[in-house]
């Protein structure tokens, strides 16, 4: 290294030394940062130090207990909740009563039911039966202390023993009560079930409350509510059959209006409440005394649910006297809508939830088609063939009544030349004069035009009773024959999976097979009568008519479907053996004509039509001489 460059580099540290004196911090500088460090590092100190402490706090607060906050605590609950104050907690482990038939859940909140399961049926989907779960309902007692409402289902009841046989029985019990802090004060629920029954008993007593529950209040309110699930495949059927039934102390058997919404507060003291779905039912029963008659039910149906189909609720005033001792008997049905099984419960009248129709309709139902169908049902046959079986029976007592249509038909088949004959005559004249000249003709041959409607008025009934019959019946239910699975609801051999407007969203082959008799029916009717010129504005009405009546039967039950198919099959057989083989025409014509030489005889109701004739045509002719 030369002069030069050692020269250069002691310059070059030279320039960086002053530099670095030139700028280094003054005495100020160097006291305003030491200051900022010592307060940086205070607060992380603080820090530190308030963790601590917390963590402290938390440690003494979960070591040291705290007997003034306890004591805080319970007097606010005494407060708040009186004596029932400690039966604010408890277990809450279902406990099980069940027979043959019958499974019911009770917790011991609330000591209330809050699940049954009916054993020897399913749903729709094969899923187990159950009538209503724990979240879908309620079942509460109600009543003033202090001015202030309690309610049962709040508190914890205490199970007294495991359920146990009653002595002499084949019945089991279990003993629920809600202790108002004493021993000998409390509200205890005594449920019993026997082996093969769906009556679940169900005893309240009220004991040592009397200066407890309010001395102005003389109820007890028992509170019920439910929301009733999808159990069958067309929820629309079923929520079209589900409604509230409820029967006075001393009166008739009263419903609301299934296809309605509304509250109802009865008018008088009532026996029971029923809770009705379309095949099954949950009654509450008042047996040693009644519901008040300030009662109220309400129901509502859930439209946008696809797990409920309808809500009930029940709001039933008992009677209490403030004794030391009150007790309440009372009984739930939990069961399906058999019509034997609730009759057996005789003068409640609990059958009469299952709608077989309006007075003589019923009647028919209860006294003919109900015992047969039971009869044959004894034979274990295929519910198909007892309905089959079922229709020839009824076809064979009616076959009189089918017979007189058929000859009146007959009548009005051979005099049928002669009236086209009128009718030809008279085609240019007043029709006063035509339909004159035509009841003259029936006079004097001894034929009524209106006997062949009698017959079938008289068979009405009949259809009608069955209308109602086989949807309401429970023996269908979930019995298939041939493609149809469940002959209670539609049968679906196609589904589109959109709805169709006024058809629906499926094809039922039984209400076509039966659409498709009717219109057959009506074809040969009208040829086997010669018909088929008359009246063709009412042809066509005969013919458009079970079209119509196509997209109510197509959503509609296939048992049902499947009877009318039968008996529009049996009728048109019955009437052809009849019009071929039984009937001859040519001595009726014979006989129509010799009536035709007596003097004819005329009917009532013929003369009242002659005379509405006469006036008829006499104001016609008072009109053409003022016009």
């Amino acid at each position: 290294m030369d002069k030069n460059s050692i020269f250069g580099l002691l310059l070059i540290g030279g320039i960086i030394i002053g530099w670095l004196v030139w700028n280094q911090p003054s005495k100020e500088q160097l006291a305003r940062q030491k200051f900022q460090q010592d307060s940086i590092a205070l607060v992380e100190k603080n820090k530190v130090i308030q963790a601590q402490a917390e963590q402290a706090q938390k440690a003494a607060a979960t070591t040291i207990p705290s007997a003034s906050n306890d004591s805080l605590i319970n007097a606010t609950k005494k407060l708040e909740y009186g004596d029932f104050a400690t039966a604010l907690t408890g277990d809450d482990k279902s406990i099980i009563i069940e027979n043959d038939v019958l499974k019911a859940t009770i917790s011991p909140k609330g000591g209330r039911i809050t699940s049954v399961e009916l054993k020897k049926y399913k749903r729709f989907n094969t899923k187990p039966l159950i009538l209503f779960d724990k979240d879908s309902s309620a079942q509460n007692l109600t009543f003033k202390v202090n001015g202030k409402e309690f309610s049962t289902e709040s508190f914890y009841f205490v199970a007294e023993g495991n359920s146990f046989s009653v002595s002499g029985t084949n019945s089991k019990s279990i003993s629920l009560r809600l202790y108002a802090g004493n021993p000998a004060k409390y509200i205890e629920y005594v449920y019993s079930l026997k082996g093969d029954d769906y009556m679940l008993d169900y005893r309240v007593n009220i004991v040592g409350l009397q200066d407890i529950i309010a001395n102005n209040s003389q109820e007890v309110v028992f509170n019920w509510q439910m929301k009733t699930p999808k159990q069958e495949q067309n929820k629309q059927t079923q929520q079209t059959s589900s409604t509230i039934y409820y029967k006075y102390n001393e009166g008739d058997l009263n419903n609301i209006s299934e296809s309605s919404e509304e509250k109802v507060t009865m008018e008088e003291p009532v026996k029971w409440i029923g809770f009705k779905q379309q095949f099954f039912t949950s009654v509450l029963i008042a047996d040693n005394t009644t519901f008040n008659k300030s009662a109220t039910i309400e129901t509502k149906t859930e439209k946008n649910s696809k797990t409920y189909v309808k809500e009930y609720r029940a709001a039933l005033p008992l009677t209490y006297t403030h004794q030391k001792i009150e007790g309440y008997n009372l009984r739930f049905y939990f069961g399906p809508n058999h019509y034997q099984t609730l009759k057996k419960y005789g003068a409640l009248g609990l059958e009469g939830q299952i709608k077989l129709g309006w007075r003589i309709f019923g009647l028919l139902n209860r006294f003919i088609v109900i015992p047969i169908f039971n009869f044959l049902d004894g034979f274990h046959l295929n519910y198909g063939i007892i309905i089959l079986i079922l229709t020839i029976i009824l076809k064979l007592l009616l076959l009189p009544i089918a017979y007189r249509t058929v000859l009146s038909s007959a009548k009005m088949r051979v005099l049928k030349p002669e009236i086209d004959e009128l009718n030809e005559k008279y085609k240019n004249d007043d029709p006063m004069k035509k339909q004159q000249a035509t009841m003259a003709l029936y006079k004097q041959a001894g034929v009524n035009p209106m006997a062949g409607c009698i017959p079938v008025l008289l068979q009405m009934p009949i259809l009608i009773a069955l209308f109602n019959f086989f949807p309401a019946s429970i023996e269908l239910r979930q019995q298939g024959f041939l493609w149809a699975h469940d002959l209670s609801t539609y049968d679906s051999v196609y589904n589109f999976g959109f709805n169709v407007p006024w058809y629906g969203d499926h094809v039922s082959l039984f209400a076509i097979l039966m659409t498709g008799s009717t219109l057959l029916y009506t074809w040969s009717n009208s040829q086997l009568m010669g018909t088929n010129n008359q009246m063709p504005g009412m042809k066509w009405m005969m013919y458009l008519m079970p079209i119509v009546f196509l997209g109510f039967l197509n959503n509609y039950s296939a048992g049902l479907s499947w009877y009318y198919f039968l008996a529009n099959m049996i009728t048109f057989l019955q009437t052809w053996v009849m019009q071929k083989f039984v009937i001859n025409h040519d001595a009726l014509h014979q006989k129509i004509q010799d009536n035709k030489k007596k003097p004819a005889k005329v009917s009532k109701f013929q003369q009242r039509l002659e005379q509405m004739t006469k006036e008829r045509q006499q104001q016609l002719n008072q009109k053409k001489k003022n016009p």
